[in-house]
């Protein structure tokens, strides 16, 4: 009733004006991109054999910004032949440029990308497994720790793997990130937004609204100039020093792997005045944190408490 006097024939009526319909647009033949970079890693002969017979591979290769999702198609093949963790070959593929969206998604264990240059938003998206490492050129004539790297949402999904980016990241790193461990030198907003697990380093500045809606997972952020407790989300986690023994050697054994697969200046300074700086990091715990060794200073007594009770 509400509808029978409308008159609709001025938006279902083609005038005959344009070259091309909707409905012709609609029909057309589905189109392709052309070739894409994956299909040339896949196609070269010394990468597809390392995939089918678990060899080690390595190659070096240039990228665009042109060239997005670059990786998922390989860690698709790898997936659907080993499942996630059975591959035991090992490809080691370097690329040098600027990479477009998505760079290093969907990584598996057994692969292990390295980017020479600078990529866009969602570096290592829902990665499972691998590494991933992120560096500047040489003789770039900028600091690399003041520099931003890669985009936003990088680590959008992880649930493993490790990332190692020699520079800044852009708003929300790590968002939803499940179990991946990554070492960054400073963020933009919302940093660790909806992490539910893993393990998250800054050794520089983030923005506001840190650690929104975090109910897992462990973050080390480095506060030189105590500026970093305002940009904190109270509402779930909870702040303090590195204190347990357990946490200061998760903190410092990525630093000297980040130190190690980028050959961060800054990395080397923290470790060097190892003493200095330990004081200024802060870590954020969320509840499901509490009462695990690398957040509670008292777990060795707590555990053995634990132990002595069950024993009587």
């Amino acid at each position: 009733m509400k509808t029978q006097h409308l008159d609709l024939g001025y938006i279902l009526s083609n005038v005959g004006l344009p070259k091309w319909s909707s409905t012709m647009i609609r029909n057309q033949d589905v189109h392709t991109n052309g070739p894409v970079l994956d299909d040339i890693l896949l196609a070269d002969p010394e990468i597809s054999d390392a995939i089918e017979n678990e060899k080690v591979v390595q190659k070096t290769i240039k990228i665009f910004n042109v060239d997005r999702a670059v990786c998922g198609r390989v860690a698709g093949v790898v997936a659907k032949k080993y499942g996630d963790t059975g591959f035991a070959g090992q490809l080691n593929i370097t690329f040098t440029g600027s990479a477009g969206q998505s760079f290093g998604c969907f990584l598996t264990p057994g692969m292990n990308i390295r980017l020479v240059g600078e990529a866009n938003d969602y570096v290592g998206k829902s990665i499972s497994g691998g590494e991933l490492v992120v560096t500047p050129a040489e003789n770039t004539g900028f600091c690399p720790e003041d520099a931003t790297i890669v985009g936003n949402t990088c680590l959008y999904g992880a649930t493993g793997g490790q990332v190692f980016v020699r520079g800044k990241a852009g708003e929300r790193f790590a968002v939803r990130n499940s179990l991946a461990q990554a070492v960054v030198e400073g963020t933009g907003d919302h940093c660790c937004e909806y992490m539910t697990g893993g393990c998250v380093v800054v050794l520089g500045k983030v923005g506001r609204n840190v650690a929104a809606g975090m109910t897992g997972g462990l973050a080390y952020i480095l506060d030189e100039d105590d500026s970093f407790i305002p940009k904190v989300n109270r509402e779930i986690v909870k702040i303090q020093r590195v204190n347990a023994p357990v946490g200061q050697m998760q903190l410092k054994s990525l630093i000297e792997a980040h130190v190690e697969k980028t050959g961060s200046g800054k990395g080397s300074v923290i470790l060097k005045q190892w003493d200095k700086y330990l004081p200024l990091f802060w870590q954020l715990v969320p509840p499901s944190e509490e009462d695990t060794p690398e957040a509670c200073t008292d777990y060795e007594k707590t555990a053995a408490g634990e132990v002595t009770l069950q024993s009587a």
